[in-house]
C-alpha cells in the first residue's frame, strides 16, 4: 500500500504546482538568509580570531553558507520544474531527472538538519578553544613592541570593555601573569627587584589589572593596582567590598554571545529545514500524480500521488535486499579477480627429457 496516496485532478494539479512553485522562491528567500546568518557569524568570530585558539569554530559559519548557496541552487531548479509542469511538453524533458533530484533534495534535508543540531552543540568546543586563545592573548598583553603581537593588548583591552568581562575566568587571572612590559619596569627600584627576585620565573606579578577591567558605573575610583590589600586603600574590605572590577570572565561573556548567536541561528535554519521537507514532500506527489495520469492525451484525467510506491516498512525491506545483492555481486566478482590472480601467478612445471 503507497504511503500517502492522494487523488489529485487537473485543477488540483495546477493548484499544487503553483503552490510549490512559490514555496520555492520562498525557499531561496531562506536559503539568501541562511547564507547571510553564516556569512555575518563568520565576520563576527574573525573579529576576535586572535583570541581563539583554532578555526574549528569556523565549520558552523561555512556550514550555513554552503547550505545557503546549496538551497538557492536546489529551489531555484525545482521552482523552474513546477512552473514547466503545467505544460506536458516542457514538463517531459524533467522527467528523467525528477527522481534523482528528489534524491539529492533528501540527503540536502538531511544536511540542513545537522547544521541545525550543530548550531546547538557547538558550545563545547568553542568553550575550549576561547579558554585556550584567551589564556593565550592575556600572555601577550605586553608584547607592545613585538612584531606580529603588538595589537593584543588593544584588542585585549576592546574586548573586556565591549563585553564587560575581564580575564579569562575572572579578574584574578591577571594575578597569574606579568601582563606590564619590561620596557616600562624601573629595574633600579627596589620594589621591582624583590616582585621579580620573589618569583621563579623571574617574572614582575602584581595583584593589579589593565585598566579596562574598570567598570565605569562604579562611584568609587577604579582600584586596578593592589586589589587585595585592605591597607593600601581608604575604608576598603577586599573580602567584602563591591569591587569596581567587572566580576565576569571573558571566556564566560563571548561563550554566552556566541551561545545565544548560534542558537538562534540554529532554530532559524530547522523552520528552514521544515519547509524544504514540507517543499520536498509536495514536490514528490506532484511528480507522482502526473507520472500516474493514464491517459496524457486527457490532461483533465484523475491520478493518484504517493510520497512512497509501497509502506515504509515493504520500501526498507526493499532497499536493504538491493544493498545486499549489491554487497554479493561484489563479493562474487572480489573471489573472481583473486582466483585468476592464483591461476596467474603459478608457473607451469617443465619436464626435461635427457
Amino acid at each position: 500500500m503507497a504511503l500517502l496516496k492522494v487523488k489529485f485532478n487537473q485543477k488540483k494539479r495546477v493548484k499544487l504546482a503553483q503552490g510549490l512553485w512559490l514555496m520555492n522562491w520562498f525557499s531561496v528567500f531562506a536559503g539568501i538568509l541562511v547564507f547571510s546568518m553564516g556569512l555575518f557569524l563568520k565576520i563576527e568570530l574573525r573579529k576576535r580570531s586572535e583570541v581563539m585558539d583554532n578555526s574549528e569554530s569556523h565549520f558552523v559559519p561555512n556550514s550555513l553558507i554552503l547550505m545557503g548557496i546549496l538551497s538557492c541552487a536546489f529551489n531555484g531548479f525545482a521552482g523552474k520544474i513546477c512552473y514547466d509542469s503545467l505544460d506536458p511538453a516542457k514538463f517531459a524533458k524533467w522527467k528523467p531527472l525528477l527522481k534523482p533530484y528528489l534524491a539529492l533534495c533528501f540527503f540536502f534535508n538531511i544536511l540542513i538538519f545537522f547544521v541545525a543540531l550543530i548550531c546547538f552543540l557547538m558550545r563545547g568546543s568553542l568553550e575550549s578553544t576561547l579558554a585556550q586563545g584567551l589564556k593565550n592573548g592575556m600572555k601577550f598583553y605586553r608584547d607592545t613592541d613585538t612584531p606580529g603581537r603588538c595589537f593584543m593588548k588593544k584588542t585585549i583591552d576592546m574586548l573586556q570593555i565591549e563585553f564587560k568581562c575581564c580575564g579569562n575566568n575572572g579578574f584574578k587571572d591577571w594575578f597569574e601573569i606579568q601582563w606590564i612590559s619590561n620596557r616600562y619596569l624601573d629595574f633600579s627600584s627596589k620594589e621591582v627587584k624583590d616582585r621579580i627576585k620573589s618569583n621563579v620565573d623571574g617574572r614582575y606579578l602584581v595583584d593589579g589589572v589593565p585598566f579596562s577591567c574598570c567598570n565605569p558605573s562604579s562611584p568609587r575610583p577604579c582600584i586596578q593596582y593592589q586589589v587585595t590589600n585592605n591597607s593600601a586603600h581608604y575604608s576598603y574590605d577586599y573580602q567584602t567590598e563591591e569591587l569596581n572590577l567587572w566580576r565576569r570572565g571573558c571566556r564566560e561573556a563571548l561563550l554566552h554571545y556566541y551561545s545565544s548567536m548560534m542558537s538562534s541561528m540554529g532554530a532559524v535554519v530547522l523552520l528552514v529545514w521544515l519547509f524544504e521537507t514540507s517543499v520536498m514532500v509536495g514536490l514528490r506527489l506532484l511528480h507522482t500524480s502526473l507520472e500516474s495520469i493514464t491517459n496524457p492525451e486527457d490532461p483533465e484525467c484523475e491520478s493518484e500521488g504517493w510520497i512512497l510506491e509501497n509502506s515504509l516498512k515493504d520500501t526498507l525491506k526493499s532497499a536493504l535486499e538491493r544493498l545486499k545483492k549489491i554487497g554479493k555481486f561484489n563479493q562474487v566478482e572480489a573471489d573472481a579477480e583473486g582466483a585468476e590472480g592464483e591461476e596467474g601467478g603459478k608457473t607451469p612445471a617443465i619436464t626435461t627429457v635427457s
